[in-house]
């Protein structure tokens, strides 16, 4: 039996784990409901695969979930997140539900959908007695990705470090179901201007407005966008001032930062450090750096995406194409870790961090297939 059937087979048990998982509130900073999402989540992984799951006790979130199957020396890292941007009681607000072949609800698509996809991959490896001798397969389900991942980080890094190829769980690229073989970086960076303030009618020129020392930073900084190179910096947030009668002695600004390699990340964080005031008697405090690096697409990349290319157009049925993007992942620690890293093997759909958010049911078995071949042939 193929893959693809042996999912198809399954699929109404993967719909009823699915309608489960959706219907369980898992906000990324409650962890009283992320503790009880990441055990439910390691109880099914026990039950389908047979494999041992691990709670990783955090003192913030929920529980990280290390999922372990096999006993091979070279291991597979698969990396996914059970927290969801939605707060406690959106569940009971818009339960799952399904209609015209598509899944609804909050977390279905980024990323419940997903997780599951990875734990029924595993299942039918093992079933259909499949499963490499050679390899262990690791999964790993953190609590806090949509915050940043500032307590999972560690827990994908130790594990990366150890694995000869990471997948990443999150949605592929629409609207042709990409791969994601790069991503850029980020940073996120506060820049503070002090000036000297002042009545701005009586005493104008006694002041030095923290504004316009901030005005001045902000058009050097937007300056630096190279698009050609792939970084843009974004000054997003501002804030400063007390009224429009005074010279104004403090003002900020949030800037997020873009890149594509860890040059230009050191580049740009050298440049931030380096920044000096512009007006006589303001002063300027920078705070904050890089916090994910790029994935960047690399040569081990660029063969392991042959290889799922290789597996959709043969025996799937399907071109598969890759892609990249802006936006950041936990595939970003794993590839700086020199894992080579595949993202976006999750759920087909659309709508992420939107009450519309759905995933394409036709998709799931292909979807499902995929992960499970590359697995087996990695």
């Amino acid at each position: 039996m193929s893959m693809h059937t042996y999912i198809e087979e399954n699929l109404q048990h993967f719909l009823q784990l699915l309608e489960a998982s959706v219907n369980m509130d898992s906000p990324s900073k409650n962890k009283r409901l992320g503790d009880q999402m990441a055990k439910w989540f390691a109880e099914q992984f026990e039950s389908l695969t047979g494999g041992k799951a691990e709670l990783v006790a955090n003192a913030t979130y929920g529980d990280q979930v290390r999922c372990t199957l096999g006993e091979g020396d070279k291991q597979v890292l698969i990396i996914g997140h059970y927290d969801t941007v939605w707060p406690e009681g959106e569940a009971a607000r818009r339960p799952f539900s399904m209609r015209d072949g598509k899944a609804y609800g909050p977390g279905v698509y980024d990323m419940k959908a997903g997780v599951l996809q990875a734990m029924f991959a595993m299942r039918a490896l093992v079933q259909l007695g499949r499963l490499p001798a050679d390899k262990k397969i690791v999964l790993i389900l953190s609590s806090d990705e949509e915050i940043g991942s500032p307590t999972s980080r560690e827990l994908v890094e130790q594990e990366a470090v150890r694995s000869m190829a990471s997948f990443v769980l999150e949605p592929p690229s629409e609207p042709v179901g990409a791969l994601k073989t790069w991503r850029k970086g980020s940073g996120h960076f506060t820049l503070q201007a002090r000036g000297i303030s002042s009545h701005a009618g009586v005493d104008h020129q006694k002041g030095v407005s923290a504004i316009e020392e901030l005005s001045r930073q902000i058009q050097f900084l937007h300056s630096l966008t190279d698009y050609e190179k792939g970084t843009t910096l974004n000054v997003g947030l501002v804030k400063g001032g007390i009224g429009s009668n005074v010279v104004a002695d403090l003002a900020e600004a949030e800037v997020d930062v873009r890149f594509m390699t860890i040059a230009e990340a050191n580049r740009i964080e050298q440049v931030f450090h380096a920044l000096s005031p512009q007006l006589e008697g303001a002063r300027i405090q920078v705070s904050g750096g890089i916090r994910r690096p790029p994935m960047e697409r690399t040569d081990e990349t660029e063969r392991l995406f042959a290889l799922a290319q290789s597996i959709s157009h043969d025996e799937l049925g399907f071109t598969l194409h890759e892609s990249g993007t802006g936006g950041v992942s936990d595939g970003n620690f794993a590839a700086a870790c020199g894992s080579p890293t595949l993202d976006g093997l999750g759920a087909r759909g659309d709508f992420a961090h939107s009450p519309d958010e759905f995933v394409e049911l036709a998709e799931v078995p292909i979807r499902t297939a995929l992960l499970a071949r590359l697995i087996e042939e990695v």
